[in-house]
């Protein structure tokens, strides 16, 4: 254990509760959330008052959600002032059908309904979509990842946008925890955006681009919400000693969020997987930057979708030494054969959050999904009352 134990963060962290001391120091995240209480959900199900958390229920992994009820005394004002007057600040949520789930625990972070929307596919493939609520002058959040099917839960996030802007709604917020497009080549992000802001959209708040230039895409305002806080916050719970911890970037490109990730995690020492192929179909030649001996290696990326690159780098760090490796991102993209990949052993445990739903058959033991839905909730909060969202990181 290391030679100090610090608590963890006081009251004022949203992304997660936890009553025992840790090994490991994140920075503050300046978000309020109740320190005594859990909430784990899966499916559509509420399990309350669990004092200690466990990474398997029913053999699924578990959620841990914010209690919306339960909150900290010295915000209670704030958030009642909130709550009466949700109506005169005419403060709409609408969820799409590519994440409900997540829709849902942002609403109940936000003490606010879900808007009354009918969503349809016809025979044909083509979407209907009809609001069943008014709009008029409101400041609408659409909900709606473009994860699988990408084109269809993009081609429905439209038509969401165009049906609030013909209800005349004042402002659309497109709410994008996964944007797929991201990482396709330049054209086809800038055209993706132009598409959402033809629609009608006058915002869009996005969870950990592939890339940070896709902010630059969009002619419209962009808030890019960072996701790490709420994985460095369920690493802090863990009794890991510091000194035995390693932050490893899978490929020379995750450099950077890797070292962002290292300084905020007990300022971790920093190791590369360095990817090099010689020539046409020639096998690739991986090479470790860093030393792993004996470590607890923490790999971290913003998504995992075949999973080819972050088992190949496992591999090599178990062949280098290291004790345990840990797999961190923020897209559960699981494309195959990402599952056989991701539960052959070689993780220790594998951490994502719920921007993108996880299907039932998609489980394995070793995976633990984290909720994203208070960042979210506090973030469309901050948009709405004209406050600053870059201080939920400070």
């Amino acid at each position: 254990m290391a030679s100090s134990l610090l608590r963890p963060h006081s009251p004022s962290s949203l992304f997660t509760s936890t009553s025992h001391y840790s090994t490991l120091r994140t920075l503050p995240p300046s978000i309020p959330h109740s320190p005594t209480t859990r909430i784990f959900s899966y499916n559509n199900s509420v399990k309350c008052g669990l004092l200690e958390p466990s990474n398997i229920v029913n053999g699924k992994p578990i959620i841990p959600v914010m209690n919306g009820t339960t909150l900290p005394k010295f915000i209670e004002p704030e958030r009642a002032e909130r709550t009466v007057n949700k109506n005169g600040n005419r403060l709409k949520l609408f969820s799409g059908t590519a994440n409900t789930v997540l829709s849902q625990e942002i609403a109940r972070y936000m003490a606010l309904e879900l808007g009354k929307i009918t969503i349809k596919h016809f025979a044909d493939g083509e979407i209907y979509v009809q609001l069943q609520e008014s709009v008029r002058g409101c400041n609408v959040y659409l909900i709606q990842p473009t994860s699988a099917p990408a084109n269809e839960n993009l081609m429905e996030l439209k038509i969401m946008i165009d049906a609030c802007r013909r209800a005349s709604a004042k402002n659309i917020t497109a709410v994008i925890p996964y944007f797929g497009y991201a990482r396709a080549d330049r054209k086809a992000s800038k055209l993706v955006a132009n598409l959402i802001t033809k629609a009608g959209a006058d915002r869009v708040l996005a969870c950990d681009l592939h890339s940070g230039q896709s902010m630059g895409y969009f002619d419209i305002p962009v808030d890019h919400v960072h996701c790490q806080p709420v994985i460095l916050d369920y690493l802090a719970s863990k009794s890991i000693n510091a000194n035995d911890l390693v932050v490893v970037s899978p490929d020379v490109g995750g450099v950077a969020r890797a070292r962002t990730f290292a300084k905020k995690l007990s300022d971790a020492p920093l190791a590369i997987v360095d990817k090099r192929r010689h020539g046409h179909n020639v096998a690739e030649v991986m090479n470790l930057i860093g030393d792993v001996k004996g470590k607890v290696a923490v790999m971290v990326d913003d998504m995992i979708d075949t999973a080819g690159t972050i088992s190949k780098g496992a591999a090599l760090l178990h062949a280098e030494g290291a004790r345990e490796v840990y797999a961190c991102c923020t897209h559960a993209v699981f494309s195959p054969p990402a599952i056989e990949r991701l539960s052959s052993g070689l993780f220790q445990e594998v951490i994502v959050t719920n921007t993108i739903p996880v299907a039932d058959k998609n489980y394995f033991p070793q995976l633990t999904v984290l909720t994203v839905a208070n960042l979210l909730g506090e973030t469309i909060w901050r948009i709405h009352d004209d406050t600053s969202v870059s201080s939920i990181f400070e």
